[in-house]
């Protein structure tokens, strides 16, 4: 099987405009639909975060969905690896599947390395200014290696993964996050705090 599908293009199709807007769901959900990129280290607490603030969010009443890089990879994603052209591929179609859930009125929360810079821009170009908030969860490496419940560290540091992020494999820390929110020191409904005021402040939500 092929390790991505990027040589892949559609042609001869047009995009339907709806006549539901996403300013039309907006107004029907009462917030404002946005892409919320939580990028990190494995175990820098993306996904722990990105649940956390889920949790919150819906108990407020919003719509909301977690993308979750594990669960991405059992079904939309099952078909790549962990190649470099694998991993753009992947979060390409993660960001391409996160803009239509915020054009739908829906608060996405993504939870991925995504480790390549330019990949996390080139998801930032997908959409308007202020659609796209990207939330670096700041751990030391030293951290996310007592939070690795699957001994994905141990197994890169002794070379049974290959291209394991921070080990084998580069990744480029933002250089102007929207956000950044320091997994490794700050506890979790502190950091959840941070971020739902954060919201507010870009008025995604009302607090």
């Amino acid at each position: 099987m092929n390790d991505t599908n990027t040589n892949f293009t559609s042609t001869n199709v047009v995009w339907h405009h709806a006549t539901v807007t996403r300013e039309r769901r907006e107004q029907l959900n009462g917030h404002r639909g946005a892409i919320l990129w939580f990028t990190g280290l494995s175990g820098a607490g993306k996904s722990t975060l990105a649940h956390a603030v889920e949790e919150k969010l819906h108990q407020m009443g919003c719509r909301t969905f977690v993308l979750d890089g594990d669960n991405v990879r059992h079904g939309l994603c099952g078909d790549l690896g962990f190649t470099t052209e694998a991993r753009i591929e992947n979060i390409r179609r993660v960001g391409e599947v996160a803009k239509l859930f915020m054009e739908a009125g829906v608060i996405v929360l993504t939870a991925f390395i995504s480790p390549y810079r330019a990949d996390r821009d080139r998801v930032r170009s997908m959409v308007v200014p202020g659609d796209f908030l990207e939330i670096y969860c700041n751990s030391p490496i030293e951290i996310c290696e007592t939070r690795d419940v699957k001994g994905l560290y141990k197994k890169a540091r002794a070379g049974q993964i290959q291209e394991f992020t921070g080990i084998s494999s580069p990744y480029e820390v933002p250089l102007h996050p929207d956000l950044t929110v320091d997994t490794g020191s700050v506890d979790l409904d502190a950091c959840v705090q941070q971020t739902l005021k954060f919201l507010a402040g870009n008025q995604v939500i009302r607090l």
